[in-house]
Protein backbone atom coordinates (compact mmCIF):
# COMPACT_ATOMS: atom_id res chain seq x y z
CA UNK A 1 0.00 0.00 0.00
CA UNK A 2 1.26 3.79 -0.95
CA UNK A 3 2.22 5.55 1.82
CA UNK A 4 -0.32 8.90 1.47
CA UNK A 5 1.98 11.56 3.32
CA UNK A 6 5.53 11.02 4.47
CA UNK A 7 7.07 9.71 7.54
CA UNK A 8 7.50 12.78 9.65
CA UNK A 9 11.39 13.83 10.19
CA UNK A 10 12.76 13.24 13.99
CA UNK A 11 12.37 16.28 16.04
CA UNK A 12 15.25 16.76 17.82
CA UNK A 13 14.98 21.04 19.02
CA UNK A 14 13.75 19.96 22.55
CA UNK A 15 10.11 22.08 22.97
CA UNK A 16 9.20 20.58 26.27
CA UNK A 17 9.56 23.75 28.43
CA UNK A 18 7.66 25.75 25.76
CA UNK A 19 4.69 23.19 25.10
CA UNK A 20 4.44 22.66 28.55
CA UNK A 21 3.99 26.34 29.59
CA UNK A 22 1.09 26.75 26.34
CA UNK A 23 -1.15 23.82 28.76
CA UNK A 24 -0.39 25.81 31.77
CA UNK A 25 -1.62 29.12 30.56
CA UNK A 26 -4.29 27.40 28.01
CA UNK A 27 -5.63 23.73 28.92
CA UNK A 28 -8.12 23.38 31.48
CA UNK A 29 -5.73 20.79 33.99
CA UNK A 30 -8.77 18.44 34.46
CA UNK A 31 -5.36 15.33 33.30
CA UNK A 32 -2.72 14.46 35.92
CA UNK A 33 -0.56 14.06 32.72
CA UNK A 34 2.85 12.38 32.59
CA UNK A 35 5.98 14.48 32.49
CA UNK A 36 6.15 13.76 28.37
CA UNK A 37 5.82 15.56 25.68
CA UNK A 38 4.85 13.48 22.51
CA UNK A 39 5.17 14.42 18.83
CA UNK A 40 4.69 11.39 16.54
CA UNK A 41 4.71 8.16 15.96
CA UNK A 42 5.10 4.80 14.12
CA UNK A 43 3.48 1.56 14.32
CA UNK A 44 4.11 0.44 17.69
CA UNK A 45 6.46 3.32 18.76
CA UNK A 46 6.10 7.36 19.35
CA UNK A 47 8.70 9.41 20.24
CA UNK A 48 8.84 12.43 22.79
CA UNK A 49 10.24 16.22 21.09
CA UNK A 50 13.65 14.87 22.36
CA UNK A 51 13.73 12.36 20.22
CA UNK A 52 13.52 9.62 22.81
CA UNK A 53 11.35 6.54 21.47
CA UNK A 54 9.13 4.59 23.17
CA UNK A 55 7.16 1.18 22.86
CA UNK A 56 3.58 2.38 23.00
CA UNK A 57 1.74 -1.04 24.92
CA UNK A 58 -0.89 1.31 26.21
CA UNK A 59 -2.00 2.48 22.51
CA UNK A 60 -3.95 5.48 23.64
CA UNK A 61 -5.68 3.39 26.74
CA UNK A 62 -6.95 0.84 24.35
CA UNK A 63 -7.48 3.18 20.86
CA UNK A 64 -4.81 3.30 18.55
CA UNK A 65 -5.54 -0.57 17.52
CA UNK A 66 -3.47 -0.23 14.05
CA UNK A 67 -0.74 1.60 16.07
CA UNK A 68 0.13 5.12 15.03
CA UNK A 69 0.79 6.62 11.23
CA UNK A 70 -0.95 3.43 9.96
CA UNK A 71 -0.80 3.99 6.11
CA UNK A 72 -4.37 2.34 5.91
CA UNK A 73 -5.70 5.39 7.94
CA UNK A 74 -4.20 7.63 6.00
CA UNK A 75 -4.98 6.61 3.00
CA UNK A 76 -9.58 5.93 3.74
CA UNK A 77 -9.10 9.71 5.57
CA UNK A 78 -7.83 11.04 2.93
CA UNK A 79 -9.83 9.11 -0.09
CA UNK A 80 -13.13 9.66 1.70
CA UNK A 81 -12.23 13.39 2.64
CA UNK A 82 -11.90 13.99 -1.02
CA UNK A 83 -15.56 12.72 -1.55
CA UNK A 84 -18.10 13.58 1.83
CA UNK A 85 -17.10 14.43 4.87
CA UNK A 86 -20.00 15.32 6.78
CA UNK A 87 -23.59 15.49 5.53
CA UNK A 88 -25.40 15.36 9.15
CA UNK A 89 -27.75 12.08 9.78
CA UNK A 90 -30.67 13.89 8.06
CA UNK A 91 -29.57 11.76 4.55
CA UNK A 92 -28.49 8.46 3.97
CA UNK A 93 -24.74 7.51 3.07
CA UNK A 94 -22.99 4.29 2.40
CA UNK A 95 -20.08 4.23 4.58
CA UNK A 96 -22.58 4.06 7.85
CA UNK A 97 -24.49 1.52 6.15
CA UNK A 98 -21.96 -0.66 5.36
CA UNK A 99 -20.24 -0.26 8.95
CA UNK A 100 -23.49 -0.85 10.93
CA UNK A 101 -23.94 -4.16 8.75
CA UNK A 102 -20.13 -5.17 9.31
CA UNK A 103 -20.80 -4.56 13.65
CA UNK A 104 -24.36 -6.50 12.92
CA UNK A 105 -22.73 -9.40 11.65
CA UNK A 106 -19.74 -9.49 14.12
CA UNK A 107 -22.00 -9.25 17.17
CA UNK A 108 -25.99 -10.63 16.53
CA UNK A 109 -29.17 -9.71 15.00
CA UNK A 110 -30.25 -6.06 15.85
CA UNK A 111 -29.40 -2.25 14.47
CA UNK A 112 -26.13 0.28 15.48
CA UNK A 113 -26.53 4.29 16.70
CA UNK A 114 -23.10 5.88 15.85
CA UNK A 115 -21.97 8.67 18.32
CA UNK A 116 -18.39 9.94 18.89
CA UNK A 117 -17.25 8.18 21.81
CA UNK A 118 -17.51 6.07 24.72
CA UNK A 119 -19.50 7.81 26.97
CA UNK A 120 -21.85 9.02 24.87
CA UNK A 121 -22.66 5.37 23.30
CA UNK A 122 -23.40 4.26 27.28
CA UNK A 123 -25.39 7.51 27.56
CA UNK A 124 -27.25 5.93 24.65
CA UNK A 125 -27.77 2.64 26.76
CA UNK A 126 -29.25 4.45 29.84
CA UNK A 127 -32.08 5.96 27.64
CA UNK A 128 -32.57 2.59 25.95
CA UNK A 129 -33.43 0.95 29.05
CA UNK A 130 -35.53 3.89 30.48
CA UNK A 131 -37.39 4.16 27.04
CA UNK A 132 -37.99 0.41 27.79
CA UNK A 133 -38.92 1.14 31.09
CA UNK A 134 -40.69 3.43 30.96
CA UNK A 135 -44.73 2.45 30.57
CA UNK A 136 -44.21 0.53 33.89
CA UNK A 137 -42.40 3.33 35.65
CA UNK A 138 -38.85 1.19 35.56
CA UNK A 139 -35.81 3.13 35.74
CA UNK A 140 -33.05 2.12 37.57
CA UNK A 141 -29.91 0.14 36.47
CA UNK A 142 -27.67 -1.92 38.47
CA UNK A 143 -24.00 -1.22 37.69
CA UNK A 144 -20.94 -3.56 38.74
CA UNK A 145 -18.64 -2.16 41.64
CA UNK A 146 -15.14 -0.75 40.21
CA UNK A 147 -16.86 -0.28 37.08
CA UNK A 148 -15.88 2.45 34.32
CA UNK A 149 -18.95 3.96 32.09
CA UNK A 150 -17.51 7.88 30.98
CA UNK A 151 -17.52 11.16 32.74
CA UNK A 152 -20.69 12.86 31.79
CA UNK A 153 -23.05 13.42 34.89
CA UNK A 154 -24.92 10.26 34.51
CA UNK A 155 -21.40 8.15 33.16
CA UNK A 156 -20.18 9.42 36.72
CA UNK A 157 -23.52 7.85 38.18
CA UNK A 158 -23.07 4.53 36.62
CA UNK A 159 -19.82 4.14 37.35
CA UNK A 160 -18.58 2.13 40.60
CA UNK A 161 -15.73 4.47 41.77
CA UNK A 162 -16.48 6.87 44.42
CA UNK A 163 -13.09 9.10 43.28
CA UNK A 164 -14.70 10.19 40.01
CA UNK A 165 -18.09 11.03 41.77
CA UNK A 166 -16.41 13.41 44.59
CA UNK A 167 -17.68 17.39 43.58
CA UNK A 168 -20.30 16.55 40.99
CA UNK A 169 -23.05 15.46 43.76
CA UNK A 170 -25.95 15.46 43.30
CA UNK A 171 -25.74 12.07 41.60
CA UNK A 172 -28.18 11.20 38.52
CA UNK A 173 -30.48 9.02 39.92
CA UNK A 174 -31.17 6.03 39.03
CA UNK A 175 -28.33 3.83 39.56
CA UNK A 176 -26.90 1.67 41.97
CA UNK A 177 -23.52 -0.59 42.16
CA UNK A 178 -23.51 -4.73 42.55
CA UNK A 179 -20.36 -6.40 43.24
CA UNK A 180 -19.07 -7.21 40.16
CA UNK A 181 -19.00 -11.89 39.01
CA UNK A 182 -21.41 -12.15 41.71
CA UNK A 183 -24.89 -13.13 40.72
CA UNK A 184 -26.61 -13.28 44.25
CA UNK A 185 -25.57 -9.81 44.55
CA UNK A 186 -27.32 -9.20 41.24
CA UNK A 187 -30.25 -11.13 42.22
CA UNK A 188 -30.77 -9.81 45.53
CA UNK A 189 -30.15 -5.79 44.45
CA UNK A 190 -33.25 -5.87 42.28
CA UNK A 191 -36.23 -3.61 42.40
CA UNK A 192 -39.63 -2.97 41.37
CA UNK A 193 -37.40 0.00 39.80
CA UNK A 194 -35.19 -1.96 38.07
CA UNK A 195 -34.81 -2.17 34.37
CA UNK A 196 -31.14 -3.04 33.45
CA UNK A 197 -28.21 -4.37 34.25
CA UNK A 198 -25.08 -3.19 33.05
CA UNK A 199 -20.99 -4.83 32.92
CA UNK A 200 -18.57 -4.53 31.54
CA UNK A 201 -17.19 -7.96 29.83
CA UNK A 202 -13.43 -7.19 31.12
CA UNK A 203 -13.39 -4.36 33.82
CA UNK A 204 -10.48 -2.35 32.84
CA UNK A 205 -9.81 0.97 34.75
CA UNK A 206 -11.55 -1.41 37.71
CA UNK A 207 -8.14 -3.47 37.44
CA UNK A 208 -8.59 -5.35 34.13
CA UNK A 209 -11.11 -8.42 36.10
CA UNK A 210 -12.97 -10.28 33.26
CA UNK A 211 -16.27 -11.38 33.96
CA UNK A 212 -16.65 -14.78 34.50
CA UNK A 213 -18.72 -17.46 32.00
CA UNK A 214 -21.03 -17.96 35.23
CA UNK A 215 -21.80 -14.44 35.70
CA UNK A 216 -22.70 -13.63 31.80
CA UNK A 217 -24.83 -16.79 31.57
CA UNK A 218 -26.18 -16.25 34.88
CA UNK A 219 -26.99 -12.63 34.11
CA UNK A 220 -29.04 -13.20 30.77
CA UNK A 221 -30.58 -15.96 32.38
CA UNK A 222 -31.82 -13.53 35.30
CA UNK A 223 -32.62 -11.07 32.76
CA UNK A 224 -34.80 -12.72 31.21
CA UNK A 225 -36.37 -14.05 33.81
CA UNK A 226 -37.38 -10.21 35.44
CA UNK A 227 -37.95 -8.71 31.93
CA UNK A 228 -34.59 -6.98 32.12
CA UNK A 229 -32.39 -5.41 29.78
CA UNK A 230 -28.81 -7.19 30.47
CA UNK A 231 -26.22 -4.59 28.64
CA UNK A 232 -22.57 -4.62 28.22
CA UNK A 233 -20.19 -1.81 28.27
CA UNK A 234 -17.34 -3.10 25.60
CA UNK A 235 -15.41 0.56 24.76
CA UNK A 236 -12.54 -1.12 26.27
CA UNK A 237 -12.51 -4.71 25.93
CA UNK A 238 -14.53 -4.55 22.49
CA UNK A 239 -13.09 -4.58 18.99
CA UNK A 240 -10.82 -8.28 19.58
CA UNK A 241 -8.79 -6.89 22.10
CA UNK A 242 -9.39 -10.56 23.84
CA UNK A 243 -9.19 -12.24 20.40
CA UNK A 244 -12.93 -12.42 19.96
CA UNK A 245 -14.50 -9.25 18.65
CA UNK A 246 -16.65 -8.71 21.74
CA UNK A 247 -14.84 -9.74 25.05
CA UNK A 248 -18.31 -11.79 26.00
CA UNK A 249 -17.79 -13.86 22.59
CA UNK A 250 -13.79 -14.64 24.01
CA UNK A 251 -14.88 -15.45 27.48
CA UNK A 252 -17.65 -17.57 26.30
CA UNK A 253 -15.84 -19.61 24.17
CA UNK A 254 -16.44 -23.51 24.00
CA UNK A 255 -18.28 -23.24 27.15
CA UNK A 256 -22.33 -24.86 27.23
CA UNK A 257 -24.50 -22.18 26.29
CA UNK A 258 -21.69 -19.68 25.06
CA UNK A 259 -22.79 -20.08 21.93
CA UNK A 260 -26.52 -18.53 21.95
CA UNK A 261 -26.05 -15.20 24.78
CA UNK A 262 -26.29 -12.11 23.22
CA UNK A 263 -26.93 -8.76 25.30
CA UNK A 264 -29.75 -6.69 24.77
CA UNK A 265 -27.25 -3.75 23.72
CA UNK A 266 -23.51 -3.08 23.41
CA UNK A 267 -21.79 -0.21 23.61
CA UNK A 268 -18.49 0.44 21.62
CA UNK A 269 -15.68 3.55 21.43
CA UNK A 270 -11.90 3.46 21.18
CA UNK A 271 -10.47 0.78 18.69
CA UNK A 272 -13.46 1.39 16.72
CA UNK A 273 -12.56 4.02 14.83
CA UNK A 274 -8.66 3.53 15.90
CA UNK A 275 -7.87 6.91 16.63
CA UNK A 276 -10.31 8.92 14.70
CA UNK A 277 -13.13 9.64 17.94
CA UNK A 278 -15.79 7.53 17.31
CA UNK A 279 -18.35 5.74 19.50
CA UNK A 280 -21.39 3.13 18.79
CA UNK A 281 -24.26 1.08 20.40
CA UNK A 282 -25.53 -2.13 19.06
CA UNK A 283 -28.99 -2.55 20.43
CA UNK A 284 -30.45 -6.34 19.61
CA UNK A 285 -34.00 -7.36 18.16
CA UNK A 286 -36.70 -7.21 19.96
CA UNK A 287 -35.15 -3.90 20.88
CA UNK A 288 -33.44 -2.15 17.88
CA UNK A 289 -36.50 0.28 16.81
CA UNK A 290 -37.37 1.77 20.53
CA UNK A 291 -35.46 4.90 19.88
CA UNK A 292 -37.39 5.66 16.78
CA UNK A 293 -37.24 9.23 14.99
CA UNK A 294 -36.91 12.18 17.37
CA UNK A 295 -35.87 10.02 20.95
CA UNK A 296 -32.02 10.09 20.29
CA UNK A 297 -29.33 12.07 18.19
CA UNK A 298 -25.96 13.40 17.00
CA UNK A 299 -24.35 15.77 15.39
CA UNK A 300 -21.25 14.18 14.12
CA UNK A 301 -21.88 10.35 14.81
CA UNK A 302 -21.36 8.27 12.00
CA UNK A 303 -20.19 10.91 9.32
CA UNK A 304 -18.74 9.43 5.90
CA UNK A 305 -15.32 9.99 6.84
CA UNK A 306 -15.27 7.97 10.71
CA UNK A 307 -17.37 5.46 9.03
CA UNK A 308 -14.25 4.59 5.78
CA UNK A 309 -11.64 4.80 8.79
CA UNK A 310 -13.81 2.28 10.36
CA UNK A 311 -14.36 -0.55 7.43
CA UNK A 312 -10.92 0.35 6.91
CA UNK A 313 -9.93 -0.75 10.06
CA UNK A 314 -11.90 -4.04 10.57
CA UNK A 315 -10.64 -5.13 6.34
CA UNK A 316 -7.24 -4.90 8.14
CA UNK A 317 -7.79 -6.58 11.18
CA UNK A 318 -9.11 -9.21 8.84
CA UNK A 319 -6.45 -9.46 6.40
CA UNK A 320 -3.85 -10.01 9.02
CA UNK A 321 -5.58 -11.81 10.98
CA UNK A 322 -4.77 -9.85 14.05
CA UNK A 323 -7.14 -11.14 16.52
CA UNK A 324 -5.63 -14.48 16.25
CA UNK A 325 -2.16 -12.30 16.77
CA UNK A 326 -3.90 -10.66 19.98
CA UNK A 327 -4.52 -14.58 21.20
CA UNK A 328 -1.60 -15.96 20.61
CA UNK A 329 0.75 -13.05 21.42
CA UNK A 330 -1.50 -12.30 24.43
CA UNK A 331 -0.87 -15.64 25.56
CA UNK A 332 2.71 -15.31 25.52
CA UNK A 333 2.47 -11.92 27.13
CA UNK A 334 0.76 -13.04 29.62
CA UNK A 335 2.77 -16.16 30.39
CA UNK A 336 5.82 -13.80 30.66
CA UNK A 337 3.86 -11.63 33.62
CA UNK A 338 3.51 -14.93 35.10
CA UNK A 339 7.42 -15.74 34.93
CA UNK A 340 7.89 -12.41 36.51
CA UNK A 341 5.73 -13.18 39.57
CA UNK A 342 6.90 -16.52 40.29
CA UNK A 343 10.47 -14.73 39.97
CA UNK A 344 9.97 -11.58 41.71
CA UNK A 345 6.99 -12.55 43.65
CA UNK A 346 8.12 -9.35 46.14
CA UNK A 347 7.47 -6.94 43.08
CA UNK A 348 4.83 -8.61 40.96
CA UNK A 349 1.82 -10.73 42.21
CA UNK A 350 0.11 -12.03 39.34
CA UNK A 351 -1.26 -11.74 35.91
CA UNK A 352 -4.33 -10.20 34.63
CA UNK A 353 -6.98 -10.33 32.15
CA UNK A 354 -6.70 -11.71 28.45
CA UNK A 355 -5.43 -11.28 24.94
CA UNK A 356 -3.96 -7.58 24.54
CA UNK A 357 -5.80 -6.43 27.43
CA UNK A 358 -3.55 -7.80 30.48
CA UNK A 359 -2.63 -6.10 34.06
CA UNK A 360 0.43 -6.62 36.27
CA UNK A 361 -0.49 -6.82 39.28
CA UNK A 362 2.04 -5.44 41.63
CA UNK A 363 2.90 -6.66 45.13
CA UNK A 364 2.08 -4.98 48.16
CA UNK A 365 4.40 -2.82 50.05
CA UNK A 366 7.38 -2.88 47.92
CA UNK A 367 10.29 -1.05 49.71
CA UNK A 368 11.68 1.01 47.12
CA UNK A 369 8.64 3.01 46.74
CA UNK A 370 7.44 3.41 50.46
CA UNK A 371 8.78 7.16 50.38
CA UNK A 372 6.55 8.39 47.98
CA UNK A 373 2.99 9.25 48.34
CA UNK A 374 2.48 7.87 44.33
CA UNK A 375 0.66 4.81 43.95
CA UNK A 376 2.84 1.58 43.14
CA UNK A 377 1.25 1.66 40.28
CA UNK A 378 1.91 4.88 39.06
CA UNK A 379 5.47 4.97 40.36
CA UNK A 380 5.98 1.47 38.43
CA UNK A 381 4.62 3.28 35.08
CA UNK A 382 6.90 6.44 35.59
CA UNK A 383 9.92 3.62 35.58
CA UNK A 384 8.87 2.29 32.05
CA UNK A 385 8.72 5.47 30.70
CA UNK A 386 12.25 6.25 31.83
CA UNK A 387 12.78 2.53 30.19
CA UNK A 388 11.43 3.55 27.09
CA UNK A 389 7.97 1.93 27.40
CA UNK A 390 4.45 3.35 27.58
CA UNK A 391 1.78 1.81 29.73
CA UNK A 392 -1.09 2.16 31.26
CA UNK A 393 -2.04 2.64 35.49
CA UNK A 394 -5.05 1.16 36.70
CA UNK A 395 -6.15 1.64 40.17
CA UNK A 396 -2.87 1.78 42.64
CA UNK A 397 -1.71 -1.74 41.92
CA UNK A 398 -2.63 -2.27 38.53
CA UNK A 399 -0.64 -1.80 35.40
CA UNK A 400 -2.20 -2.13 31.85
CA UNK A 401 -0.88 -3.66 28.87
CA UNK A 402 -3.00 -2.57 26.01
CA UNK A 403 -0.48 -2.71 22.92
CA UNK A 404 -1.58 -3.02 19.07
CA UNK A 405 -3.59 -5.75 17.92
CA UNK A 406 -0.77 -5.42 15.44
CA UNK A 407 2.20 -5.45 17.16
CA UNK A 408 4.88 -7.59 16.29
CA UNK A 409 6.33 -10.43 18.64
CA UNK A 410 10.40 -9.01 18.81
CA UNK A 411 8.21 -6.11 19.76
CA UNK A 412 6.54 -7.94 22.82
CA UNK A 413 9.89 -9.10 23.37
CA UNK A 414 11.49 -5.73 23.64
CA UNK A 415 8.39 -4.90 26.33
CA UNK A 416 8.60 -7.85 28.38
CA UNK A 417 12.86 -7.24 28.66
CA UNK A 418 12.27 -3.87 29.46
CA UNK A 419 10.10 -4.55 32.42
CA UNK A 420 11.53 -7.39 33.89
CA UNK A 421 14.79 -4.63 34.05
CA UNK A 422 12.02 -2.28 36.12
CA UNK A 423 11.07 -5.32 37.83
CA UNK A 424 14.80 -6.62 39.01
CA UNK A 425 15.91 -2.93 39.85
CA UNK A 426 12.72 -2.90 42.29
CA UNK A 427 13.71 -6.42 44.22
Amino acid sequence: MKEIVPAPPAIVRNDYASIRELFAKNVVPSYGRFELVLSHGAGSHVFDVTGKRYLDLGSGIAVCCLGHAHPAITEALVEQSQKLIHVSNLYFTEPQGRLAAELVKRIGPGKVFFCNSGAEANEGLYKLARKFGHDEGRFEMLTATNSFHGRTLAGIAATGQDKVKKGFEPAVTGFRHIPFNDLEAARDALSPATIAILIEGVQGEGGVTPATPEYLLGLRALCDERKLLLLMDGVQCGHYRTGKFQSFQKILEGVPGGETFLPDGLSMAKSLGGGFPMGAFWVRAPYQDLLSAGTHGTTYGGTPLACAVALRILEVIEKENLAEQARKLGAWLKAEIERLARTYPTVVQSARGMGFMLGIELAENIPAFATSDKSAALQFVNRLHAAGVLTVPAGTQIVRLLPPLNLKPQEAGEGISKIEEVVKSLV
